[in-house]
């Protein structure tokens, strides 16, 4: 198989390090601007929404190109792993150490239900558990872990072109009263569902890496979309705010995968259109029904007409040279959307009282933890990323040789047709 032109994943990496880049300015600014004036920001576009949209919009465009780039699931599953777990963990002992030091705390959820905060950081999906994660900002990877089995899952029963009408489907299902914690309104229940999610998960990725039950794993993988829209909680623990919220998530990264089948031929334009449209309008739609409100209907508007606008603006230039500094800070975005949230909850104790400082400290105390932020991240991702990544490579380097696509099957035959077949085989086998 073909390796992707790294020139045209160069705009990915650049979008995905401008949206970690919104995400951590976000969290930063009632520091830098006060509160009132984040507020007010607020009021006509939530950049933090705006970030993730952006975030799942991309990861709905990469994980189907990741997964039919590898070719089978145990591929994908093994560099997923070390590609998301090791940056993950490495979070998890940072913030550990920092309270066995006295300088943070474990959030009060863990703290009450630990066995149930426990399992739920081992599947990365405490929010929809109605916990709180040791950083804040685990909460996307909850539904980053759900699109992943349910790719796996419809990829495992060949599925996997109908993005439109997953997309379309979440995001007109995302307008009806859904239960918000079916499987987690106890403590009881939600330290049984916790636990269910360890094994099911478990036995679904050993599934596909040893490439048994493999359609068994898939329907597990599929099934998963009942638990963002049956225990989606609205609890002070969780950020989203709804099951009907997660479901909306979904579909955004769906809406990246219409863009990804239309670019490449498998979807046509107009279902394409449509998806995509059904998408945008059943976000703001949902919002707007759901919360009641005309400020819900403007901010969701803007969030949404914002990440529609900016992904397009980076697809038309998606065959541009990319500046190697927005290349760079894609290839570190992960660790720096993980750390940047544990570095900012210190920067009250090493400038006390910052938020009543005068504006040109407050800027340069922002100025110099943005800085901090992404020396942390460079090395983070040298020293972790990077590491697991070499890791992946060679788990799956020992797996069997990679399946020869369709058309280089069709090619070879043709080779061999017109009495070239032994040479065409040997350079599909060099391509592969």
């Amino acid at each position: 198989m073909t390796a992707p032109n790294p020139v045209r994943l160069a705009w990915l990496d650049a979008l995905r390090g401008y949206a970690a880049l919104v995400v951590v300015c976000f969290h930063l600014s009632p520091i830098v601007l006060g509160s009132e004036r984040h507020l007010a920001v607020m009021r006509h576009i939530d950049l933090g929404k705006y970030g993730v949209l952006l975030f799942f919009l991309v990861s709905g465009y990469v994980i189907p190109m990741s997964l039919e780039k590898h070719g089978s699931l145990s591929r994908f599953w093994i560099g997923r792993l070390c590609r998301i777990y090791p940056a993950y963990l490495f979070a998890i002992l940072v913030v550990a150490l920092l309270c066995a030091l006295g300088w943070m705390t474990w959030p009060a959820s863990i703290r009450n239900e630990t066995v149930t905060g426990v399992l739920g950081h081992v599947t990365m999906m405490p929010d929809l558990l109605g916990q709180r994660g040791a950083v804040r900002v685990f909460w996307t990877l909850a539904y980053e872990m759900t699109f992943y089995l349910v790719v796996s899952g419809l990829f495992a029963w060949r599925r996997h072109r109908q993005s439109a009408w997953w997309a379309s489907g979440l995001a007109l299902a995302a307008f009806l009263t859904l239960p918000n914690d079916l499987f987690g309104a106890t403590p009881g229940q939600r330290r049984l569902t916790a636990a269910v999610l360890v094994v099911v998960i478990g036995l679904s990725v050993l599934a596909y890496v040893k490439g048994r039950f493999v359609l068994l794993a898939g329907a597990a993988g599929i099934a998963f979309l009942l638990l963002p829209a049956l225990n989606g909680h609205d609890t002070r623990n969780s950020t989203v705010i709804a099951s009907w919220q997660g479901l909306l998530l979904l579909a955004v990264m769906f809406a990246g995968t219409v863009v990804y089948r239309w670019q490449h031929g498998q979807l046509g334009r107009r279902p394409a259109a449509l998806a995509l449209t059904t998408v945008a309008l059943g976000v703001i739609g949902a919002h707007w029904t759901h919360l009641g409100t005309t400020a819900a209907l403007l901010v969701w508007s803007a969030n949404v007409g914002g990440v529609a606008i900016t992904f397009l603006f980076a697809y038309a230039m998606r065959n541009r040279a990319v500046p190697g500094a927005l290349t760079e800070l894609g290839r570190i975005s992960y660790s720096l959307y993980l750390l940047h949230a544990v570095l900012l909850f210190l920067l009250p104790r090493l400038v006390p009282d910052i938020g009543t400082r005068a504006g040109v400290i407050r800027v340069a105390a922002g100025l110099a933890y943005m800085i901090v932020a992404l020396g942390v991240a460079w090395l983070a991702y040298r020293m972790v990323e990077l590491p697991g990544q070499a890791l992946g490579r060679k788990l799956t380097a020992k797996l069997s040789p990679r399946p020869v696509p369709a058309s280089l099957l069709a090619t070879q035959r043709a080779a061999t047709a017109t009495g070239h077949g032994e040479r065409g085989a040997r350079a599909s086998r060099l391509d592969a």
